[in-house]
């Protein structure tokens, strides 16, 4: 059995992108679901999503969101999952939120230790490391009909432009550690909240995850 965690924010949630934008997308929708059924029974897909998660910091207290900080999650999530052949690791989105004043490069290297962690405390059946599969996280569709509504509040156009500016310094920082990569703005479209995969982009995404999945398992 390959074993495969999927780590990352209320992308790999399934938070809904319309009707009304509460709740999560069932399990046949969301990509996880939809890469669980694509690998067939020969791997164990793991969802580790939570919406509102960071990659290393906590929100402020008055934001009232515990629980979200990425990093200090991470760990326990290894642990409680291994062993693990591969990661998939999609964060990012939630630190361009306006209120945080992140940079790219903050970015890229908060990711960067989350990838120091994996190496650290992942570990297959053999005692390696697991593979990773490293996602730039999706653009952010300003014009988007309802984003000014949902999301308004929380980003902006300097977030949408930081959003698309993370693939080349992510892809690098993939190079320079082994993983594979995959820019999830180049093959997603979000809903009309601007922020979350719509639902044909939960479909095209797990096809591509199987793929990268397969390749680095060297598998299928």
């Amino acid at each position: 059995m390959i074993n495969v965690l999927c780590y990352g924010d209320s992308n790999t949630y399934g938070q809904r992108s319309e009707e009304g934008y509460l709740g999560r997308w069932p399990l046949e929708i969301r990509w996880t679901g939809r890469l669980a059924t694509l690998l067939d029974e020969g791997y164990h897909v793991v969802e580790e999503g939570l919406g509102g998660r960071t990659t290393d910091f906590d929100y402020p207290a008055s934001m009232d969101r515990p629980g979200r900080n990425g990093r200090t999650y991470l760990l326990p999530a290894l642990l409680s999952h291994n062993p693990l052949d591969v990661v998939v690791l999609m964060l990012g989105t939630n630190d361009l939120k306006i209120q945080f004043e992140r940079t790219v490069a903050e970015v890229v290297s908060a990711i960067a230790g989350l990838l120091d962690d994996v190496a650290a405390y992942g570990w297959t059946e053999a005692e390696r490391p697991p593979k990773v599969v490293l996602v730039s996280p999706p653009r952010i569709d300003v014009t988007a009909p309802d984003f000014a509504e949902v999301n308004g509040a929380f980003y902006d156009r300097t977030s949408a432009e930081k959003a698309e500016q993370l693939a080349g310094p992510l892809a690098e920082l993939a190079a320079a550690r082994g993983a594979a990569f995959v820019d999830a703005g180049a093959v997603t479209e979000t809903g009309a909240d601007g922020t979350h995969f719509s639902v044909p982009s939960h479909e095209r995404f797990a096809h591509v995850i199987a793929d990268e999945v397969r390749r680095v398992t060297g598998i299928g």
